[in-house]
């Protein structure tokens, strides 16, 4: 008999399915972000307002107007009615259900994009350790809005880790939002890169140890990504991408449980600049 989603998706930590969103989807998804890049090009530092008044659109240190570099849109889903209509209705929410449903809240949102030739790095880190809640019952789905192939700076996960330990991502009393080099070392050997044209997903665990390389291309790759939580998962922080949307019931009922499992972490520190490429650039060797 066939492996399902559910299985694949408990055994290694993530789930790719192919054509999870339409063509048409992906067009008008697309459409908005370029015109983003385009308004990108009369700015020169992170600009824009999120709901907990930091800037919601990120710029690599490289950027020009002559070659922008938008890095990140915390929470396109407030100001894209395109973003908000594909978050709570797409094929991949009905698959998030039967990952972690059948009760499912929005959690978050965002897009990274790597332009060609950019330099940003994805340090090794797991999601859950941004973002403490009651259980781990969360999954971020990435959505391919590009082609992403090994050299534009493709996801990179290690499968299974999200059975395993939670790593610090605290260093010598600094949150740097990532793990240790010694972890990276003693796992990069099994690290899997997630490929694949436009219109793939990726579900992801929030435990899983993952991040990616920069995008030594001359295509962009670039990522919308939706967060969602089981209903009966709640947070024990501030959300670190909020939006008048968090908590929004898209699959099932609303039940007013809470389940709680057994883990410790450091509470994260919520972060103050535009985006965790901040956090991260406290690494050492950043």
């Amino acid at each position: 008999m066939a492996e399902s989603h559910a299985e694949r998706y408990e055994r290694d930590g993530y789930l790719v399915v192919d054509n999870a969103l339409t063509s048409a989807q992906i067009a008008l998804l697309r459409h908005d972000f370029e015109a983003w890049v385009d308004e990108s090009r009369e700015h020169e530092a992170p600009y824009g307002v999120t709901a907990d008044a930091r800037a919601r659109f990120d710029l690599e240190s490289e950027h020009s107007a002559a070659k922008p570099a938008l890095r990140r849109v915390a929470s396109p889903v407030e100001v894209s009615e395109v973003y908000l209509e594909v978050m709570r209705a797409n094929a991949v929410v009905d698959v998030v259900a039967d990952l972690i449903g059948p009760n499912v809240c929005f959690n978050n949102s965002k897009i990274n994009s790597k332009q060609p030739g950019a330099a940003t790095e994805v340090k090794f880190h797991q999601d859950f350790m941004f973002q403490p809640h009651t259980n781990d019952g969360l999954v971020a789905v990435l959505i391919f809005l590009d082609d992403v192939t090994e050299d534009n700076g493709p996801l990179e996960v290690v499968p299974g880790t999200h059975r395993g330990e939670l790593f610090s991502h605290w260093h010598d009393g600094v949150y740097t939002g990532t793990v240790a080099p010694e972890v990276v070392d003693g796992h990069i050997a099994d690290a899997v890169s997630v490929t694949g044209p436009a219109g793939t997903a990726c579900f992801m665990h929030t435990r899983l140890l993952h991040g990616s390389k920069p995008n030594s291309s001359d295509r962009p790759r670039t990522l919308f990504i939706a967060e969602y939580r089981a209903e009966d998962s709640k947070p024990l922080q501030v959300n670190h991408l909020p939006s008048k949307y968090e908590d929004e019931l898209v699959r099932g009922e609303r039940t007013s449980m809470v389940r709680c499992t057994p883990y410790e972490m450091l509470f994260p520190e919520v972060p103050k600049g535009a985006s965790f490429f901040d956090q991260q650039a406290k690494a050492a060797g950043a």
